[in-house]
C-alpha cells in the first residue's frame, strides 16, 4: 500500500535545525495495521505529518520518499496532494480539540469531507456525518450533529475526529493516537469499526500509540522508533514474546498493574535527547543498562536478529546470539511514612452540578442537564480516589464542580469540605487561598496552558500568586526542580506550549499542579497522551509524594493498569451518579454492577 524509503524531516528553529525524522524507511501493505510505538518527542507524530505534507512551515523533507500506490507523494505539486489527503490517505490527529474548527458544528465539519472526496452534496452528505456520528458512537445523533466542539466532552470530540478521518473511506488510515481521549468501551467500539472497515475495503491502518495493549490487539506488525529513527520492526506476536532492543525490554518492565501495588515501577533514566545535535553513536546510549564504549564512538546499523525481526542494536551483531537486555532502572518497594489515622482530605456530599437549558428569546431556563447528580465520596490524606466511567458519564464535570470552577454556567448544590472547610461558600481571597491546598490537571494540556507564555512563566505564576512568600531565585529553582522530576530538559523553560509535543505538554501541566504543594491532586486523565516510560516516571513520583508527604488524588482515568497500581478506592460513574463504590482490590476482583462488568470485559489486555 505505502512504502517509506530513508525519510529525513528537519524542522528550522531559533536554536538551529531538529531532525525529528532520521532516515526511517517502512513498508505497510494492503489491510495490514502496522503499529509505531515510542516515547513521546521520539518523532512519531512528525512522521505522520511528513507523509500528508502537512509540516509547519519551519519544517521540510529534506529527503526520502514516500510511495503510494508507485507515486511518490513527495513530488506531487500541493492541488494534487489535496486529492490524495482525505480520500486516499485520512488521519487522525493527536488533540481533537484544537483540531476541530470551533466555529463550525461538528456536522458541517464531517459534511464537508464528505462533499470534497465523494458524489453526495448538501443533505444527503449531512444525512452521511449522522450516520457517522452513529457509527463512532455518539449518543442522540441527530440532534448532536448542530453541536460546536465546545459543547462535547474530550471523548466526545476524539470520536468526531475519527469520523472525519474515516468519512471518505480512505485507504490508508493514520490514527495518532486516536483512542487517547476514550474511555475503554468506546475504545473497544472504534477499534472494532476500524477492524470492520479493514476487512470490508482492505484499509490500511498505520497505528501510533503508546498503548502496547491496544498494539498486542491490532497490530500485525510493529515498529518502535526512538529520538527520531526505528530501533526495531517484527511481527507483533514475536516482538511481545520477546522484546530485544534494551529500549524495548525497559518499556515493558514499566508498565503499572495490580502486581506492582506499592512498589517503584521500573523506569527509563534520562529523557530521549535533543534532536538538534550530531549523534555519533547509538542514541539509546546514554540510558542503557548494556552500553558498551563503542556504542558510543559508533552508529548501529538495524541487523537481522532473526527473520522477520530487526534490531538496531550491537548486541545482536554476531547471528543467532540472542540477549535479554537488562534494566535500566529495576523496580523497587517505595517506602511508606503513613500517619495512624490519616484526616479526610475532601469530602463531598449529595454533589449536584446542573446546566440549564435556556429557549426562546428571553432566554428562560426550560430544563436541566443533570451532568452530576447526587454524588458523595471522600478522600483521606495518603490515599487515591479512582474515579473511572464513560466519556460524558460526568467525571470531569465533579472535578470542576468541586474547585468551583463552574459557578457562573452551572447549578450547583451539595457539600464540598476541603480539609472541613466549605468550598461552596468561599469567594475571591479566600478561594484562591483555599486553592494553594488543592490543584487540577486538566484533561487537554494544550487548552490549559497559554500559549502566549513561555514554560518558565506558566511554572511560575501558581507559585508566585498562591504562594508569595516564595522569592523569585526559590521559584527558579524549584520550577528547574520539577522539569527533572517529570523528565524533560531544563532547555524547555525558554520555549513556548505550541513547541512540544502532546507527551511533553502533559508533562508540563503535572508539573505547574504540584508546583504549589497541594494537599489534595486532582488529575483528569494525567497520563492518558503519555507513553509508558514517561507514564512510570510521573506514576512513581505521584506515588513519592503521596507516601511522604500524604497527599491525596482524585485520579480520573480509564487506563485500568494505571487503578489497578494506585488506586485505594474506586467509584465507577454512570450518567452523573455513582453506580459502585469499594476497596480496589474487591471491586477489581469481583465488580457486582453490570455497568462495572462491562467497563472491566472492554480492558485491553496484554497476554500474561
Amino acid at each position: 500500500m505505502i512504502r517509506i524509503e530513508n525519510l529525513h524531516t528537519v524542522i528550522d528553529t531559533a536554536q538551529g535545525p531538529v531532525r525529528p525524522v532520521a532516515g526511517l524507511t517502512l513498508t505497510i501493505e494492503a489491510g495490514e495495521t502496522f503499529a509505531l510505538v515510542g516515547e513521546s518527542g521520539c518523532g512519531k507524530s512528525v512522521t505522520a505529518l511528513s507523509i500528508l505534507r502537512l509540516l509547519p512551515e519551519s519544517g521540510r523533507v529534506s529527503a526520502g520518499q514516500v510511495e503510494l500506490g508507485g507515486r511518490d507523494l513527495m513530488q506531487l505539486p500541493e492541488m494534487a496532494m489535496r486529492d490524495v489527503r482525505g480520500s486516499r490517505i485520512g488521519i487522525i490527529f493527536q488533540e481533537p480539540a484544537t483540531s476541530l474548527n470551533p466555529v463550525m458544528t461538528v456536522g458541517r465539519q464531517i459534511a464537508e469531507v464528505i462533499e470534497r472526496h465523494t458524489a453526495l452534496r448538501g443533505q444527503a452528505a449531512l444525512a452521511g456525518a449522522v450516520e457517522w456520528l452513529v457509527r463512532v458512537g455518539i449518543p442522540d445523533a441527530e440532534r448532536r450533529v448542530q453541536d460546536y466542539p465546545f459543547q462535547l466532552s474530550g471523548g466526545q470530540k476524539q470520536r468526531v475526529m475519527i469520523a472525519i478521518a474515516l468519512a471518505a473511506e480512505p485507504e490508508l488510515l493514520i490514527a495518532d493516537e486516536p483512542t487517547t481521549a476514550l474511555d475503554v468501551t468506546i475504545q473497544a467500539q472504534i477499534l472494532e469499526l476500524l477492524q470492520e472497515l479493514q476487512a470490508s475495503r482492505g484499509m490500511a491502518l498505520l497505528l501510533i500509540t503508546h498503548d502496547l495493549a491496544i498494539v498486542a490487539q491490532m497490530a500485525r506488525r510493529v515498529a518502535l522508533m526512538y529520538a527520531g529513527q526505528v530501533v526495531e520492526v517484527a511481527d507483533a506476536q514475536e516482538f511481545f514474546a520477546r522484546p530485544l532492543h534494551p529500549y524495548a525490554a525497559n518499556l515493558f518492565a514499566a508498565l503499572p498493574g495490580s502486581g506492582k501495588r506499592g512498589r517503584r515501577l521500573a523506569s527509563i533514566p534520562g529523557v530521549v535527547p535533543a534532536l538538534g545535535g550530531e549523534f555519533t553513536g547509538c542514541r539509546f546510549a546514554e540510558r542503557c543498562a548494556d552500553v558498551m564504549e563503542r556504542c558510543r564512538a559508533t552508529r548501529p546499523e538495524l541487523l537481522a536478529a532473526t527473520p522477520g525481526h530487526v534490531v538496531r542494536c550491537f548486541l545482536y551483531e554476531e547471528a543467532g546470539a540472542l540477549r535479554t537486555a537488562q534494566i535500566a532502572v529495576a523496580p523497587g518497594a517505595i517506602a511508606a511514612s503513613r500517619p495512624s489515622e490519616p484526616e479526610t482530605v475532601l469530602s463531598v456530599r449529595d454533589y449536584r452540578v446542573w446546566f440549564p437549558i435556556r429557549k426562546g428569546l428571553l432566554r428562560r431556563t426550560a430544563g436541566y442537564v443533570k451532568a452530576v447528580d447526587g454524588v458523595s465520596f471522600e478522600i483521606r490524606a495518603g490515599r487515591t480516589l479512582a474515579l473511572v466511567g464513560e466519556s460524558g458519564s460526568g467525571k470531569t464535570t465533579v472535578a470542576k464542580g468541586v474547585l468551583q470552577l463552574l459557578r457562573r454556567e452551572a447549578e450547583i448544590h451539595g457539600s464540598a469540605l476541603l480539609r472541613g472547610q466549605e468550598l461552596g461558600g468561599l469567594q475571591g481571597v479566600a478561594l484562591r487561598a483555599a486553592r494553594v491546598g488543592a490543584q487540577i490537571v486538566f484533561q487537554d494540556p494544550f487548552a490549559s496552558l497559554n500559549p502566549r507564555m513561555r514554560v518558565q512563566e506558566i511554572l511560575e505564576e501558581g507559585v508566585a500568586s498562591l504562594r508569595p512568600e516564595i522569592g523569585a531565585a526559590e521559584r527558579r529553582a524549584r520550577v528547574a526542580a520539577l522539569l527533572d522530576k517529570v523528565g524533560m530538559h531544563r532547555d524547555a523553560l525558554a520555549r513556548y506550549p505550541h513547541e512540544f509535543s502532546g507527551g511533553q505538554r502533559q508533562r508540563l501541566a503535572i508539573a505547574r499542579a504540584l508546583a504549589v504543594e497541594p494537599r489534595l491532586i486532582i488529575a483528569d486523565e494525567p497520563t492518558s497522551a503519555l507513553d509508558v516510560s514517561v507514564q512510570a516516571q510521573i506514576l512513581n513520583l505521584l506515588l513519592e509524594l503521596q507516601q511522604e508527604l500524604g497527599v491525596a488524588y482524585l485520579f480520573i482515568t480509564h487506563n485500568f493498569g494505571v487503578v489497578e497500581y494506585l488506586a485505594h478506592e474506586i467509584a465507577v460513574m454512570k450518567d452523573g451518579r455513582i453506580v459502585e463504590h469499594g476497596a480496589a482490590e474487591s471491586l477489581l476482583a469481583d465488580p457486582q454492577h453490570a455497568y462495572t462488568r462491562a467497563l472491566l470485559a472492554a480492558v485491553p489486555r496484554l497476554a500474561a
